[in-house]
Formats: structure tokens, sequence, C-alpha cells
């Protein structure tokens, strides 16, 4: 299935809402003494720059006109305006370090969230997706939160803050003035917008590259033995190069824009201040408007101080954009609908008393359908691994059926297997039984019980399954065994380590149990890690087992081995096999052949032979599976 492409950030707010949700519910207090400290740091800036003038016109002047002789005023004066920017320098201090605690802190809670929230999922989600393009999530658009919480929001609410300030200290200097500054600066904001505007088009585009090129790295990282085999590296760089090309195109628009900016409001700032140097002093001098020297001198470095704000909002702006994009992936992956599950019969531990079955917390061996009813009586039913498929329809689109018209049982005990070509839908028969879709018509019945009915984690607990790319986690061995069953002792890893005939290879590891493995089983053979996965699904003791073409990947004679281990695992069980090599279903109670989404044949093997159709083709090498 192909990635979806994402939409670009089209409601930013919405997720900056959100973003204040995170933070406003975890820190609160922090949150309050970050905006008493930005008032203060605000306040102690604006105060500095209007002390110029009682500097200069209370103690300068005097001191120039033979008014006032003597420094000790005049040093007092400078002592005080430096009390005033010390506290500025402490309050900036403080919010900027709490904000890192803070932007912390709600990264860890996001990625929290999302990692929970994923494991929701259905398989859907990860069928429609790169791994790599997920990763992007925890890694790109994290990063980007992470800056704008720590440094972008509070860096612009310190420069609003002081922006307004600035302009309620001008007010009382001089209105002609302040309104000469506000033309000039409503043309910056101007400027701001539009520049800012097509940035933020590119650094959404900026991500989505990068998530498609990460991707990318990890498809080939994991293919490259294939890649080898074929020759494909000039292919694999071609397909490389233009996913970095792209990623290049976006980043290097969403750059230039945003690094254009910063330049033309310095400019435009420095352009400002000369000319209300000029217009003030002419004014001034000429009568038009009353403004002392004093006067002038502060409202010349209010309008300095102006400067910082405007080249901060212009600067942070950039990074607000970018974070915004990643944000919005990320709420689109905390809105991906969970995995449904409407089932309320669930897997308890039962035992017999008298022949009737009743609910325990002792493990016992001995498992039940807890199923309650309307009317509030509960009954119990023994799990017995009953599959009935009745009628069944699916297909991954509504419009395009990739099974019609299943109909199959598996008695409890029985081998059931399945022979088809590739797509003729063995493998989606397993994913229903186990709910990781569900279908469209029909029933599935699990023990009489419609597995709509069942809790999926109580339905999934009752199954086990052995699948042909086996996963091993980094660990040890005994925790990759233990896997199956998180509280299985020892003795019970071993004694299921030997039922799948894994114990010998195990005990010539170098620490045996204890060995570490890595790299999804680097190190030790493919029929060592499908040995290892028929372990950790013969301690997780199920009664139904799914065995998913677990032998196509390895060795006539380690075949052998892994069969035998399987062979131990199915007794008692009802099994579902898929297998490419007819050898390894012989002794199947039932094989159905699949074409195209239906059941065309079904017999045991001498029957089937005997009918000399399909099946016989294949068995005879006269048809070959695809």
């Amino acid at each position: 299935m192909q990635n979806k492409q994402r939409p670009s950030t089209k409601n930013p707010f919405r997720a900056l809402k959100r973003l204040f949700g995170y933070m406003w519910s975890g820190y609160k207090i922090q949150l309050i003494i970050v905006i008493i400290c930005i008032l203060l740091s605000a306040f102690a800036n604006v105060q500095g720059s209007l002390f110029i003038q009682t500097v200069i016109d209370g103690y300068i002047t005097p001191m120039v006109t033979g008014e006032v002789k003597g420094f000790s005023g005049l040093l007092n004066a400078i002592i005080k305006m430096a009390a005033i920017y010390g506290v500025g320098v402490i309050t900036t201090l403080i919010f900027n370090r709490m904000m890192v605690k803070v932007s912390q802190g709600t990264q860890k809670k996001i990625r929290d969230d999302m990692f929970t929230h994923m494991e929701s999922l259905p398989i859907r989600y990860f069928d429609q997706r790169t791994q790599g393009d997920i990763m992007s999530y925890y890694t790109n658009d994290i990063d980007t939160l992470r800056q704008m919480i720590s440094q972008s929001i509070p860096n612009l609410f310190a420069a609003l803050v002081t922006f307004i300030s600035v302009f309620v200290a001008m007010f009382t200097v001089s209105v002609p003035m302040t309104l000469l500054v506000i033309v000039s600066v409503s043309l910056m904001m101007v400027m701001i917008r539009v520049v800012s505007g097509k940035a933020g088009k590119y650094f959404g585009a900026q991500q989505r590259s990068i998530g498609k090129l990460n991707g990318y790295i990890e498809e080939m990282i994991h293919g490259q033995k294939v890649v080898k085999v074929f020759n494909h590296e000039k292919e694999v760089i071609s397909g490389f190069n233009e996913l970095n090309e792209e990623l290049w195109s976006n980043a290097t628009n969403a750059n230039v824009h945003a690094n254009s900016l910063m330049p033309i409001m310095m400019n435009l700032l420095n352009i400002q201040y000369c000319l209300i140097a000029v217009v003030g002093g002419l004014l001034s001098v000429s009568g038009m408007i009353k403004l002392s020297v004093g006067q002038l001198a502060s409202f010349l470095q209010l309008s300095r101080s102006l400067n910082n704000p405007i080249a901060q909002i212009s600067q942070q702006i950039n990074f607000v954009i970018m974070a915004l994009a990643g944000a919005e992936r990320i709420f689109q992956l905390l809105d991906e609908t969970p995995e449904v599950d409407e089932g309320y019969v669930t897997l308890v531990n039962a035992k017999k008393v008298e022949g009737t079955l009743v609910e325990t917390t002792e493990r016992t061996g001995l498992w039940a359908w807890k199923h309650p009813h309307e009317d509030g009586s509960v009954t119990y039913k023994e799990l017995c691994g009953d599959v009935t498929f009745e009628d069944v329809n699916f297909g991954y689109y509504d419009d395009r059926m990739i099974l019609k018209e299943i109909n199959l049982y598996a008695r409890p005990g029985e081998k059931v297997a399945f022979v088809g070509a590739t797509g003729a839908g063995k493998t989606t028969i397993t994913n229903l039984i186990n709910r990781f879709y569900d279908i469209q018509e029909g029933k599935i019945r699990y023990d009489g019980i419609n597995i709509k009915k069942i809790k999926k984690d109580s339905l999934r607990h009752s199954l086990g399954i052995v699948l042909q790319d086996t996963h091993l986690f980094t660990g040890t061995v005994k925790e990759n065994i233990r896997y199956g069953k998180l509280d299985a002792t020892d003795e019970e890893v071993e004694k299921a380590a030997k039922l799948a005939n894994a114990d010998s290879f195990i005990e010539n590891l170098p620490q045996g149990y204890d060995t570490i493995i890595t790299g999804d089983g680097e190190g030790i053979s493919q029929g060592q890690r499908q040995l290892l996965a028929i372990a950790r699904a013969a301690i997780a003791d199920p009664p139904v087992m799914i065995l998913d073409e677990a032998t196509s990947s390895i060795d006539t004679r380690t075949e052998g081995i892994v069969q035998g281990g399987m062979d131990s695992l199915m007794k008692g069980r009802t099994v579902f096999v898929i297998a490419h090599r007819l050898s390894t279903i012989k002794n199947s109670d039932v094989i159905m052949v699949l074409d195209h989404g239906r059941i065309i044949e079904r017999g045991d093997h001498d029957s089937l032979l005997a009918e000399k159709g399909v099946y016989y083709q294949l068995y005879t090498g006269a048809l070959e599976l695809s």
C-alpha cells in the first residue's frame, strides 16, 4: 500500500492550542513563574530606557550648566539604573532555565502519548506507512517542538510583552514621534507576514520530505543484501538522490525565505533609528514639538529597544512555523482512530468443580470464555479451539474483495493447511482469525462465539503465531523466549526450548540462555531464529496455532529440525498452516486449495490426490506455486 501524502499545516492555531494544553497540564506553576519573570524583564528594560531621561535631564544637563555640582547624585542614579538592568538579567536567566525543564517534560509527555497511542492503532495503519516516516515523528518532528517550547515560545512572548511595554513608554515621552514609529513598524509587520507565509509552506513540505527520505533509507538498509545481489546500487542511489533533491529543494526554499527575513528587518530597523534621530532633532530644534535632550535620548533608546523584539519575532517565527508543521504531523498520529474493540467476552483462568467451570485467579492450564449477558447473568465456556468461517467476504478496500464466500471449520486438535499461489488469500485468512482486520460480510466463530464479541486481547491471547519472517528483540535468548509469557520461570523457558528443538543450539551459544541477541538475531541462522520463535509460541501454550510459511526460508536439513519442533508444538492444538512445501502438510487433517480468494478444493492429502485436480498437479510438479 502506498504511503499517503500528508497535507501541509492548515490550522496552526489549533496545533498551538493543543501544544499549550500539554504544557499547561503538567507545568502550571512553572509557566506562571515564567510569565512573571518575562513581565519583570520587560519592565526592567523599559524602565532602564526611561531612566536615561532622568539621568540626562536631572543630572548631566544641570551639571553642564553649573546648576548642580558633584557627582554623588549621578553616581546614585547610575547604580539605580544598573540595579534595574540587573533585575532584567536575572529574570531572563530564570525563565530561560525553567523553560528548558518545561520543554523536556512536555516533549517526554508527547512521546509517551505518541507511543501509547501508536500501540492502540490497527495493523492497517502500519501497513500504509513506512517505518522511517513513523520514526520521523519521534526524531525530527519532536525535536522541532523541543526547540519551539524551550526557545521560540518564551522568546516570542517576551518580545511581545517588551514590544507593548516599549510602545506604552514611547507614548509617555512623545505622541507624534510614536505615531511615526507605528507607521514604520506596520510596514515591517506586513513584510514579516508575507515572507513567513511563504516560508511556512516550504517548512511543511520539508518535514514531509524528511519522513519520506528516512523511510527510503531504512528500507534500503534492511534490503542491502537484495540490492547487492541484483546489482541495483545505481538505481538505489538514483532513488535516494531524487528524494534528497526534493528535501534539498524544500529545505532551501524554506530557509531562503526564512533567512532573508532577518537582514531585511535589521536594515529597516536601522533606517527607522536614523529617521527618528533626524526627524526628532529637527522637530525639537524648530520648536514644533517639545523634546528635551534627555527625552530624545530616551526615545531613541526605546526605539533601539524596539528593534530587539521585532528581530526576535522575525527570527523565532520561522522556528515556530517549522515546529507547527511537525506538531501537526504528531497530532495527526495522535488523532488516528485507535483499534476498535467492542468485544465483551473475555478469557479467564478456570477450574472444574463437580463438572462445572468456575473462574479462578490461579493459572490452572484450563481456560474459559467468560460471557456476560444482557440479563446480568454470566456463563463460562471452555476454550477448545473450534474455529469456523461462515460465508466470509473480505477486502482491504470495500470495493475490492480479496476473500469471497469462505466457508471452513477447524475442530479442536485438527491441522488445517492452506495452499495456493501468492496473493490467493492464505495469510489474509489467518489475519482475520486474529482480527488484525475485520470482515465486511459473514461470521467467524471461535468455540461457537462470534469473534467480534470477544475482546481482542483475549482473542489474541488464545492464539500463537510463528511467521516466516521472525522478529527477535534486543535482549537475551531467555528474554526472547519469555516474550510469549512474561512471568515464565527459567524452567518453563528451558522446557519450551526443548519442546521446540532449540535447546541444543542454545546450549552451544557463548552464554547459553543468557546470550545477548542484537540486530534482530544477527549471529544466528535463520533456522535458529525460527526455533526461538517456535519456543516463544510454545511457552505461551495457546490452544490455536498459526504457522505462516514458517519453514519456507530455511534449508531442507534445518527444516527437519524445525519441523520436529513444530510437530511437538502442534500436538493437541488446532493448527492453521500456510506452506509452500507440500511435504510439510501431508499429514494435515484438511488441506484447502485457494485461488483468487476462493476455496476451490478441500480434503486430506490422499483424497485430493485421488481427485487429480489442482493439488494433484502441485504435488506432482505439473503446476508450480508462484
